[in-house]
């Protein structure tokens, strides 16, 4: 490169332009020669390209040099000097970060006598105290850009170091110092740096830090290192409402457990809540490569997440130290599977332990390598490694602690890997050719249009009600298939279950649109799929499962508008030649009075569709221009509401069914039927 484009002053950077289109008429002024490069010094090339080094000029940029100041900050807390740090925002966009650490020190650079140390971390890339390991183990990065980036972007920087009872000041301005490092005087009781800044309106335009984010990196920070405390203030001004305190002091002594537990809150566990900390082997020249934390859970239904950290910088995209944690997690489920004689713990996969974990991770190590300047990733090497010895050991004396919640944790995961397999049966399964004829279970009896809006399956419950509908129904639009009794519960029945059940067999045939991945609206061979049980305790259970069974394989279905309850009558009234239906008691109440008083009024209860005559069954339940129908909606926006109420209705656990009854035993009304 050198001999190219010549030598370059250090710290700054070289730009060539491009030479004139090679088929353009040769000038004078055309030549390329040493006048056209271009030396950008000290932090210019910060100023003219800010996302090389933050990834952009957008609202996570601005808040990526607040994770930088306070990343050093929590580097002298995690290096055992500083216990807190204050985190202020004030109006006009100014934010200053204030430690009790050892301060940056300011005596003169032995490489730039005429510059303070001080200065030459804020004002030159590639300057810090972290490339040698011997001033921090561990630190947040080791590209050495982060104050000076800062410095470099914010229209007002200011440093206060308090070293050896002494204060001193210094000002800077896009990069550039106002004057001299100043003594301000003795200070007895104060140490550490305070940085103060405004991010600079030519770079971000009218961008201003926002306070909830803010605190929620405060708060990550304080968990992430449990020797800290955080004390926040912002602006009241700022907050303009919302839970944000504008005060407040942040430690959690429980570091990752407190903050997975404040996350989950009460959601249902698989098994206790696992959380734990350990040194990582040693390196090959026998310094100590770091330490690792870690908090897991597994839950009944969520959505599945695993937030890491390296030196308590967020890894969003994750990495090696992910890697190691994910290898510990699943060799020791399938060695304690191999343990417990159970075989089917041979076909778990990481997936399978991923699809219904909530984890943190929060790695401390020496000398770590990000993928890029804004270090969403990490990719040490021996990371991996580390990590998993370092939690396998632990996660191997977890399960063996408690046999109990060791075996339902593995039969959950080998749940989850069955419904992996079975999906993926389904979805190899080749799709049947148009030519052929569409298998269809035998008892259904189908209708004769082929337009699917304009039809419907109705679903009763047993032979002889699917006797009655047979007969009551229109044959053109019309289809009838009857179920044999309850079907099966697949919110608490296993994949292989599933898959062996004749009777959800037949019904995902006669439906002919697939189920879980394989669902495709464009073949469901229905408008209308309507629930028809009886109108009484038994029959809402069967409708509950079915109900159940959409929502778990085929939510679509709902989500969509084609699922339907049936309204049949509980009751049938007569006086003389008038006969009206009752839906249930109350209905009952209301419509004796209906009849003439003085006249003896006839009650007719149906044990079940099935007794009911084809003709009271048309005209009350199936006829469109007479019958009520509910539509069964499940609400996107209470989609976990709806979760945690199937699991805990129809799901494994019969203790969440017995706690529901407790709860809403006081609103059932006896009634004399």
């Amino acid at each position: 490169m050198n001999d190219l484009f010549g030598s370059t002053p250090k710290g700054g950077k070289a730009v060539a332009r491009q030479p004139a289109p090679r088929d353009a008429a040769p000038r004078d002024d055309d030549a390329y020669s040493a006048k056209d490069i271009e030396v950008l010094e000290g932090l210019e090339p910060v100023r003219r390209r800010p996302g090389m080094y933050i990834g952009g000029t957008d609202e996570n940029a601005l808040h990526h040099l607040a994770a930088e100041i306070l990343d050093n900050a929590m580097d002298e807390a995690v290096a055992g000097h500083a216990s807190f740090i204050e985190v202020s925002l004030a109006t006009g966009n100014v934010l200053s970060v204030r430690d009790n650490g050892r301060g940056i020190p300011v005596d003169p650079h032995p490489k730039f006598k005429h510059l303070s140390a001080l200065e030459v971390i804020l004002t030159t890339l590639h300057s810090g105290g972290k490339f040698g390991g011997k001033v921090y183990e561990t630190s947040g990065g080791l590209h050495g850009v982060g104050s000076s980036v800062v410095n470099a972007l914010s229209e007002v920087f200011d440093v206060e170091v308090a070293r050896d009872r002494v204060l001193w000041k210094q000002s800077y301005a896009r990069g550039k110092p106002l004057g001299p490092l100043v003594n301000a005087g003795p200070t007895q009781n104060r140490r550490g740096t305070m940085i103060g800044f405004k991010p600079d309106p030519q770079i971000f335009g009218d961008l201003q830090f926002l306070p909830a984010r803010l605190y929620r990196l405060c708060r990550s920070k304080a968990y992430l290192f449990k020797g800290v405390k955080i004390r926040w203030s912002c602006d009241p001004a700022l907050l303009k409402g919302g839970d944000i305190p504008a005060e407040a002091e942040l430690h959690f002594p429980g570091g990752l457990r407190d903050s997975l537990e404040d996350d989950i809150g009460t959601a249902v566990r698989v098994a206790p809540l696992w959380a734990g900390e350990a040194d990582l082997p040693a390196a090959p020249d026998g310094r100590p490569a770091g330490r690792v934390e870690w908090a897991v859970a597994w839950l009944e239904e969520s959505d599945a997440f695993l937030h890491s950290y390296c030196n308590t910088v967020p890894t969003a995209q994750g990495g090696t130290h992910e890697a190691g944690f994910r290898n510990a997690l699943l060799k020791g489920l399938r060695a304690w599977g191999e343990h417990r004689a159970n075989r089917r713990a041979a076909q778990i996969t990481a997936e399978d332990i991923a699809a219904n974990l909530v984890a943190k991770l929060s790695a401390f190590i020496r000398d770590p390598q990000f993928q890029g300047q804004t270090k969403e990733k990490l990719t040490s090497p021996e990371a991996t490694r580390f990590v998993e010895t370092a939690i396998r050991d632990r996660f191997d004396h977890f399960l063996g602690g408690d046999p109990t919640q060791a075996d339902n944790l593995l039969s959950f995961v080998i749940e989850r890997a069955e419904d992996r397999i079975r999906r993926k049966e389904l979805k190899d399964t080749p799709r049947k050719s148009a030519t052929r004829r569409l298998r269809l279970p035998g008892k259904l009896a189908d209708c004769s249009v082929e337009d699917a809006s304009r039809t419907e399956l109705f679903l009763v419950e047993g032979d002889s009600a699917g006797g009655s509908a047979k007969q009551a129904r229109d044959r053109a639009t019309q289809a009838i298939l009857p179920l044999r009794g309850k079907i099966l519960n697949v919110a608490s029945a296993s994949a292989e279950k599933l898959r062996q059940n004749q009777e959800l067999k037949d019904l995902i045939e006669a439906l002919g649109c697939g189920a879980g991945e394989r669902f495709d609206r464009a073949r469901l061979r229905y408008g209308r799929v309507i629930i028809m049980t009886d109108a009484d305790v038994d029959g809402a259970h069967i409708a509950s499962l079915l109900m159940t069974f959409f929502y778990r394989e085929m939510p679509d279905l709902i989500r969509q508008g084609h699922l339907y309850l049936a309204q049949p009558p509980l009751y049938r009234l007569t006086q003389g030649a008038k006969s009206i239906y009752a839906m249930d008691d109350a209905d009952r109440e209301r419509k004796t009075k209906l009849f003439k008083a003085g006249s003896k009024i006839e009650v007719s209860r149906f044990k079940g569709l099935g007794e009911m005559p084809p003709s009271a069954l048309k005209e009350t339940t199936m006829d469109p221009s007479k019958r009520t129908l509910l539509r069964v909606m499940a609400i996107r926006e209470e989609r976990a509401e709806t979760n945690e109420l199937v699991e805990s209705l129809m799901g494994r656990r019969p203790e969440l069914r017995f706690a529901f009854i407790q709860e809403h035993a006081s609103d059932v009304i006896d009634v004399d039927i």
